[in-house]
């Protein structure tokens, strides 16, 4: 095992998840939240997400299960990890109370107009941090082991969830911040709601490498394909709908789509 290479995974998975700090450092240090940005960039990450997941790994996830188990029966597997890994996903959203689910719209200038109870902002943002580290895990074994297969594939998986850990980081330090007056506590905790991320890749690694093989690829590939289509069509696009003009987000998913494509090309 090339263990460079394992820090590299590790590295990255840890950049992703602690974005989450970014977002909360702009809803800390801005006083009205800036819904083009996080509309395009939203929108951005849903397209690197889908086109990476359709064109590529979902591809290698079925060429190593087809290598190790026949075309038939390779297939037919692949296809099941697939839409087992949306089904993962989508019970984890199931279990996520909507008032506290990270992926619901949260803006600055909301907080200054409508006096809500400190206790009530503090259960909003506590339920956040938790739904963001419950929801980041699989995430952080997806960024990893991508990385670890395929390090070009890794960063462009990196870069898209590390902009859509951004509004999370949001999610988490606005309601903290006006429940305690404290910009350190609500940062504090949305940089640990982040570190979700790479404590998934840790922990997957310890599990699943000694039984890592062309089937445990195959299978996990597929499934983070699942789980990154889901992710960008239940969250990512309607929370950047919500956040800007609708035509906004389109444009980012089309960006975000053609800036997969040209790099895939180039590094081919």
């Amino acid at each position: 095992m090339d263990w460079n290479n394992v820090f590299f995974a590790f590295g990255l998975t840890l950049l992703a998840g602690l974005c989450t700090g970014i977002g909360s450092l702009m809803a800390l240090f801005s006083k009205k939240t800036n819904t083009r940005f996080l509309s395009i960039a939203l929108g951005f990450s849903a397209g690197v997400m889908i086109y990476v997941s359709m064109i590529d790994i979902f591809a290698k996830a079925q060429d190593s299960l087809v290598l190790a188990l026949g075309q038939k029966k390779g297939s037919w597997i692949t296809v099941a990890a697939f839409f087992a890994g949306i089904l993962f996903i989508a019970l984890i959203d199931r279990l996520i109370p909507s008032g506290e689910n990270p992926h619901e719209v949260k803006r600055v200038e909301s907080m200054n107009e409508n006096v809500v109870e400190q206790a009530k902002l503090m259960r909003m943002g506590t339920f956040a941090a938790i739904a963001i580290a419950i929801h980041n895990f699989p995430e952080g074994i997806a960024t990893f082991t991508a990385a670890l297969k395929d390090p070009t594939l890794g960063i462009a998986i990196t870069v898209a969830v590390a902009i859509h850990n951004i509004p999370e980081g949001i999610a988490v330090s606005i309601p903290v911040y006006y429940a305690t007056g404290s910009r350190k506590k609500a940062f504090r905790m949305s940089f640990l709601s982040g570190l979700s991320e790479p404590v998934g890749a840790l922990l997957g690694f310890l599990i699943l490498m000694p039984f890592f093989n062309d089937v445990m690829f195959g299978v996990i590939f597929a499934a983070v394909a699942g789980i990154m289509v889901f992710i960008s069509l239940d969250e990512l696009l309607p929370t950047a709908r919500e956040y800007g003009e609708p035509h906004l987000s389109i444009y980012g998913l089309i960006a975000g789509m053609a800036v997969m494509a040209v790099s895939i090309l180039l590094l081919q």
